[in-house]
């Protein structure tokens, strides 16, 4: 616990215990809507809200919140709206976010590229007492709509056109999803870094779905995990002088191989008890699957 005697080491692990937190918890939606990738976009993004940080002399943390959050916007309108022009469109904002923020960078007063190289990649000594407030903020305001509106944004990442007819409003919540995605985006920046995020956000989910059969359960397994690897990382970086972003993304890929190699005999065992449970001479595609209890349902 030698680590815990350092207050840089302390800030380091609430935020990563956040991030831990948050990146799962929105991930599982994108995951849903097939948009897995929508992180690592608003990554790029950000880059430009830090380079304007450093460029103001204001906090990168608040600017980048601010960047991402405006391009979440426009990504969704492009979404919408972009049509066969919509890749393009997106590749322009997400080039232009990195181009502006490395040239931004540059024309502050003392500045240059290797001030980026901590929010690119995560750094521990670099999480000051202000980083550790705003993330604490933003991280609750991740939580807030991940668990209080988890029941609507489950129904529109499932179907928006059910959900249309059912009366949800679709589009406010796919803006409330993308702005939460961006706010994700900038709380795990100063631990993970803004190219690695969008890992964070979609592997401990692939990981839980290994083994989960219901939204609810593969959100509890996702942010356990979460937390397990952004404090593992931390603490790793911390001993052998290695990079924490990295190192938290290399344990979440190894959580997700091994994941998958435990839930290979269990699937097997579960098709064996539905085929035993199937009644004879019941055509497969016609019998009711036995192996599915009660609680295998989609819970939210």
């Amino acid at each position: 616990m030698e680590f815990l005697n350092y207050a840089f080491m302390q800030r380091a692990l609430l935020a990563a215990v956040l991030v831990g937190v948050t990146a799962p918890a929105i991930g599982i939606f994108l995951v849903q809507r097939r948009q897995p990738l929508m992180g690592d976009g608003i990554g790029h993004v950000a880059m430009t809200g830090v380079g304007l940080g450093f460029l103001l002399n204001a906090s990168p943390v608040w600017m980048a919140t601010a960047v991402s959050v405006l391009g979440s916007v426009l990504m969704e309108l492009i979404r919408w709206y972009g049509r066969t022009r919509g890749d393009i469109a997106l590749a322009m904002l997400f080039y232009g976010g990195m181009a502006g923020g490395v040239m931004f960078v540059n024309i502050a007063p003392g500045g240059s590229n290797a001030n980026l190289t901590s929010y690119l990649f995560g750094s521990l000594s670099t999480v000051s007492p202000s980083d550790v407030n705003a993330i604490m903020v933003l991280a609750a305001f991740v939580v807030v709509v991940t668990l209080g509106l988890r029941r609507q944004l489950f129904a529109v990442g499932q179907d928006e056109e059910f959900a249309r007819v059912t009366g949800l409003p679709v589009r406010a919540l796919n803006l409330l999803t993308a702005v939460t995605a961006a706010v994700t985006v900038t709380v795990a920046m100063r631990v993970v870094g803004l190219i690695l995020v969008s890992a964070l956000m979609v592997m401990p989910v692939a990981a839980a779905q290994q083994l989960t059969r219901s939204f609810a359960a593969t959100f509890a397994v996702a942010v356990a995990l979460g937390i397990t690897v952004t404090i593992s990382g931390t603490i790793t970086s911390f001993y052998q002088d290695v990079p924490p972003g990295a190192t938290i993304v290399l344990l979440t890929i190894a959580a997700f191989v091994a994941l998958t190699a435990a839930a290979a005999p269990l699937a097997r065992r579960r098709a064996r008890a539905a085929a035993a449970a199937r009644p004879a001479g019941d055509p497969a595609e016609c019998s009711i699957p036995a192996g599915r209890a009660a609680g295998d349902g989609v819970g939210v």
